[in-house]
C-alpha cells in the first residue's frame, strides 16, 4: 500500500511539474510574439539614382537608364527650340520675298507688262540685241537700262559714271549686273560713235543703237520720253530732251524697279541688291504655291 501510494504521489508530482512548465513555456512564447508584433516595421530601402562605391550591377543598370532618359529629354528640348527658331526665320524670309513679288505683280497690268516688251537693236559690234538678251538662263543676272545720247554735255556723263559705281558696288556684294546704254539720238549715234563714247566709262557697259523707228519703239516700250528740235539741218548741233532714269530688269526680263537721278550710286545699288534677294524664278513660284507656304500667295 505504501509503495503504491508513493508511486502515485510521485507520478502526480511529475504531472504537476510538467503542466507548470508547459504553462510557463506557453506564456513565454506568447510574450515573445506580442513583443515582436509591437516592434515598428523598418522602412523599405528605395533604389538610388546613382550607384555608390561598391554598388551592385543591378544598381548600375538602373542608374544608366535614368541618365539616358534625362539626356534624351534635354536633347529633344534642344532640337525643338532650334527647329522652331529655324522655322520662324525661314517663314519670315519667305513672307518677305512673297510680299515683294506681290508688289511687283501689282505694277503689271493684265495681259502685258507695264514697262518693257519686244524690241530690236544692235550693239557696237553689229550684233542683234533684243529683249531676249535681258534674260539669264541661270536666273541670277540682273540688267539695267539707261537712255541717253553721246552729245549730252553733262547729265549723261554723270549718270554713266554713277552706273559704273553701281556695277562695282554690286560686284563687291556678289550681284551680277548687265549695264546697257541705249541712244535716243540714232541720227548721230552710230555703233562706232557709241563705242568710242563708252570707252570713257565702265568697260562692262553695252551700247545699243538702231534705226530711228527701232529706237523709238524701244523708248515707247519702256515709257521713255525723248524729242529732238524740229527742222534740224544736217551737221547742226542740238540737244535731245529725254527721261533720266535707270530701269532695272530681273533675270527673266521683267521690269522690277526704277532708279531716279536723285539716288546716289550706293542707294541705287542697294535697291538692286534687295531686288536680287527677293527675286523668285517663275518655276519656283509655281512650286512654292503648291508647298507648305502656298497660303502666303493668296
Amino acid at each position: 500500500m505504501i509503495t503504491r501510494s508513493v508511486i502515485r504521489s510521485s507520478i502526480g508530482s511529475v504531472n504537476r511539474v510538467s503542466n507548470k512548465q508547459f504553462t510557463i513555456s506557453t506564456r513565454y512564447l506568447q510574450k515573445l510574439k506580442n513583443e515582436k508584433n509591437e516592434q515598428p516595421e523598418k522602412p523599405k530601402k528605395r533604389p538610388l539614382s546613382r550607384v555608390a562605391i561598391g554598388g551592385t550591377s543591378s544598381d548600375s543598370k538602373y542608374a544608366s537608364k535614368s541618365q539616358g532618359l534625362e539626356f534624351a529629354t534635354w536633347k529633344a528640348i534642344t532640337l525643338l527650340i532650334i527647329g522652331g527658331g529655324l522655322g520662324t526665320y525661314f517663314f519670315q524670309k519667305e513672307k518677305e520675298k512673297i510680299q515683294k513679288y506681290k508688289e511687283m505683280e501689282a505694277n503689271k497690268p493684265v495681259g502685258k507688262p507695264l514697262v518693257g516688251g519686244p524690241f530690236h537693236l544692235v550693239d557696237t559690234n553689229g550684233n542683234d540685241f533684243t529683249e531676249q538678251n535681258l534674260k539669264d538662263p541661270q536666273g541670277k543676272r540682273f540688267s539695267i537700262l539707261y537712255f541717253g545720247f553721246t552729245h549730252c554735255p553733262d547729265v549723261c556723263p554723270e549718270e554713266l559714271d554713277k552706273l559704273g559705281d553701281m556695277v562695282n558696288h554690286l560686284n563687291e556684294h556678289g550681284v551680277d549686273l548687265q549695264p546697257i546704254f541705249i541712244t535716243c539720238d540714232p541720227a548721230r549715234d552710230s555703233k562706232e560713235a557709241i563705242d568710242l563714247y563708252l570707252k570713257d566709262f565702265h568697260p562692262k557697259i553695252i551700247g545699243l543703237t538702231g534705226t530711228y523707228d527701232e529706237v523709238k519703239n524701244t523708248c515707247k516700250k519702256y515709257r521713255v520720253y525723248f524729242s529732238t528740235p524740229p527742222n534740224v539741218k544736217s551737221g547742226q548741233d542740238y540737244l535731245v530732251d529725254h527721261s533720266i532714269f535707270f530701269y532695272v530688269i530681273d533675270p527673266e526680263g521683267n521690269f522690277t524697279n526704277v532708279i531716279g537721278r536723285e539716288s546716289s550710286a550706293i542707294e541705287g545699288a542697294e535697291k538692286i541688291i534687295k531686288d536680287s534677294e527677293n527675286f523668285i524664278p517663275e518655276s519656283q513660284r509655281i512650286e512654292k504655291k503648291q508647298g507648305i507656304f502656298g497660303f502666303l500667295y493668296k
